[in-house]
């Protein structure tokens, strides 16, 4: 890398080193093109002190507040309740976020006005999902509905807001139960940590409020399964996708991929796809 071309890389920093942010981290350290991972920020450094030191380059360790300072793009990556703390510096500075918790976005959309307001940007990964680049094309014209129905595995439900309001025991089901239906929205703040699929199809197409989604607890798949219906005037389309879970139950491997290429797309030469 001359020195040049070093100077000129993007500098992207990471908030949370789960199973995502770690893969993401580690993509980076290996060379993406125009980019270099500048910063970090964990709750625990201790923890993830070995892993921060096994890097070519090892990023600063910084609090969450600072990596807008240190970074171009900011990755969320961290539990959703942090999602604030995360974007909010980074889009007041007019940098770009990449939010991974979009269900927390929600909850935070003068987040996007405040962005507006800056010149920031927030960006949001396909992540699970396949088809956003149609549900993009389609929402140009007129989308008449989305229809979403997922199915996951009883351990990636486990502690869901939802579940645990209802009392709903899971543990023991023999066939798939319909914990869920209604909108994007209400399934965002039932399962937080399940529906950034459902919500991150919503902001593409016709938004959380119509967006109609179906959540199973289902003890016979292993992997997370989303089906997809949409109609629209340019075109009626279905997608289906089975996920395999990473590390951490809840989130499918595909979601980490999925922002390495969204980070790809930064400054690459040729790119592919909305």
């Amino acid at each position: 890398m001359s020195g040049q071309k070093a100077s000129n890389a993007l500098r992207v920093a990471i908030a949370g080193l789960g199973s995502i942010g770690t893969k993401v981290a580690t993509a980076l350290d290996r060379g993406i093109e125009g980019l270099a991972l500048s910063a970090v920020a964990v709750r625990d450094p201790a923890k993830h002190q070995a892993f921060i030191g096994g890097l070519r380059r090892p990023p600063q360790v910084l609090p969450i507040e600072q990596l807008g300072e240190a970074a171009d793009i900011v990755v969320e990556c961290a539990p959703s309740n942090h999602l604030r703390s995360i974007v909010e510096p980074a889009v007041k500075r007019g940098k770009a976020a990449v939010v991974v918790s979009v269900g927390g976005l929600l909850d935070n959309f003068d987040l996007v006005d405040l962005a507006r307001a800056n010149g920031g940007r927030i960006i949001v990964p396909t992540g699970a999902l396949i088809g956003l680049d149609a549900v993009n094309a389609a929402a140009i014209g007129t989308i008449h509905s989305v229809q979403m129905v997922t199915r996951k595995p009883i351990d990636g439900l486990k502690g869901a807001p939802f579940i645990v309001q209802n009392n709903i025991d899971i543990d023991n089901l023999r066939e798939p139960l319909k914990l869920f239906e209604g909108s994007a929205r209400e399934a965002a703040k039932g399962f937080p940590a399940n529906v950034n699929v459902a919500v991150a199809l919503s902001l593409a197409g016709i938004g959380p409020d119509r967006t109609r989604i179906q959540v199973w607890a289902d003890p016979t798949v292993t992997r997370n399964v989303h089906r997809i219906e949409v109609e629209a005037d340019s075109a009626r389309f279905s997608m289906g996708i089975e996920n395999i879970p990473s590390e951490n139950p809840k989130t499918g491997l595909i979601t980490a991929l999925s922002v390495i290429a969204l980070l790809r797309k930064q400054r690459a030469t040729l790119c592919v796809g909305t």
